[in-house]
């Protein structure tokens, strides 16, 4: 039987910007970059030095999640000192808008059925090796978003599938970095029989399941009436205490002197608000509903923003139908084979759409269409230029088929032995030779005659 509990995240996630909150150290997210290049006295918390204004695009990128979430953007925020001490933070407190009498950057939310508490904005700590000691501060001062949950979950299933639908929806804002992962600590008990227990650094979708899935049970068999901190031991597949879980009262939250408070105006809520995108599940439906495509391959265009948005304009000139092959498969395939993202290459609607036009109309092949596709790397252009027309003569493609029999004997008489793979290869041949203008069909039916 599967324990259900009450369940609440509070979830990390790293802004995309150029430099980290409060200094101008590049905010590099990269992995298995060396340690500590990216520093200076502030992100170090050198003695004396003091934090410049906080990155305005982190704000910008803040507020917009907000919004995503549903929230209401309070227009006056203040900073605050979480204080504690611990290696990865030298200056002993953590510059944060959190805290018992602060006001999040947005509250009042709900995102996919569950309810958020408040979101807010603060600065990542260094990143700590308790086994060695080792402290790497490239990381200390990269602008985080932190989204607190209502305690609505209640199994482990239920909490990693609206991870996945958040996720996906912060992908589309194109606001955090994607690379760089989540940082999940999730609240565990089980209502009326024990305490609640914070399980800290989660930081993948099947850790945060299995963490979870062991923590009911270990609380079902040994109860638990004090709150505490604990850790998931990835190798060991538990949970370990870690301490006593810590009351606001333990951070010591105070008024940070060095930062005036941030003032977020109406005019920029609305802003960010009407240029934020539709998000996953409204686009799943329009495809579905609008340009009847069915839900697998409405699942795969709606996996990324830069796609499906191709793909709807695309479909305002050529029929969505005939479009979805070209965009799920070999727009897919040339952005594979060039290592590349939609919004990495300059690929124009027009151009797209006029190649497949081409292929409707006839006037050029498959084949002939996706060598044309392939020389849209880096740059697309107008395919007209160098579409061809079709060859469905069947006396000139007589003649290229009667050429490719005498030159490759030995295939002749392996499809006459029954070898399939020998007419692919003849096949193969003539489309060589017409420079893939020639009807497939009109030349495999001709090819076939002409060998018996």
């Amino acid at each position: 039987m599967e324990l259900k509990g009450k369940i609440g995240l509070e979830v990390h996630t790293y802004l995309v910007t150029r430099e980290k909150l409060f200094c101008r150290c590049a905010a590099s997210r990269e992995r298995g970059l060396q340690g500590n290049v990216n520093i200076c006295e502030i992100c170090t918390g050198q003695p004396g030095a003091k934090p410049m204004l906080p990155n305005f695009e982190a704000v910008k990128k803040a507020v917009q999640i907000g919004l995503m979430l549903g929230c209401k953007i309070n227009n006056a925020v203040a900073w605050q000192r979480k204080h504690y001490d611990w290696p990865d933070l030298p200056k002993g407190y953590q510059n944060t808008i959190s805290g018992a009498h602060a006001m999040p950057v947005g509250v009042n939310g709900k995102f996919e059925g569950i309810e958020i508490w408040s979101m807010h904005l603060e600065e990542d700590p260094a990143a700590w090796e308790p086994d060695s000691g080792k402290v790497d501060y490239n990381r200390s001062g990269l602008p985080l978003v932190e989204i607190i949950t209502a305690p609505d979950f209640t199994t482990a299933e239920e909490v990693v599938s609206w991870l996945r639908k958040l996720l996906h929806g912060l992908d589309y804002l194109k606001a955090v970095d994607s690379n760089a992962g989540i940082k999940v600590d999730v609240n565990v008990n089980l209502p009326g029989r024990t305490e609640r227990v914070e399980i800290k650094n989660l930081n993948s979708l099947e850790s945060i399941g299995k963490a979870i899935e062991y923590e009911f049970e270990r609380q079902n068999k040994e109860g638990g009436k004090t709150k505490e901190t604990r850790r998931y031991d990835e190798a060991k597949g538990r949970t370990m205490i870690m301490r006593s879980k810590e009351s606001a009262e333990d951070y010591r939250f105070i008024s940070e002197p060095d930062l005036p408070a941030i003032v977020i105006k109406k005019e920029l809520v609305s802003e960010i608000g009407e240029n934020l995108p539709e998000m996953p599940s409204v686009k799943l439906q329009k495809l579905i509903k609008k340009h009847k495509i069915d839900k697998k391959n409405a699942l795969i265009l709606a996996k990324n923003l830069d796609i499906v948005e191709f793909f709807e304009k695309v479909a305002e000139k050529i029929d969505a139908g005939f479009a979805l092959h070209w965009v799920t498969i070999e727009l897919m395939r040339f952005l594979n084979y060039n290592k590349k993202m939609l919004h990495e290459v300059d690929i124009k609607v027009e151009h797209f759409a006029e190649l497949l036009n081409l292929v409707k109309l006839g006037k050029i092949t498959e084949l002939k269409a996706k060598e044309i596709l392939n020389k849209f790397y880096p740059k697309s252009f107008m395919p007209s230029a160098e579409a061809e027309g079709r060859i469905t003569n069947e006396k000139e493609l007589e003649e290229v088929a009667d050429k490719v029999i005498k030159e490759n004997k030995k295939a002749v008489s392996d499809y006459k032995k029954g070898d399939e793979k020998a007419l692919n290869f003849l096949m193969g041949e003539i489309m060589k030779a017409t420079h893939k203008r020639a009807d497939y069909k009109v030349a495999r039916s001709l090819l076939e005659k002409m060998l018996k």
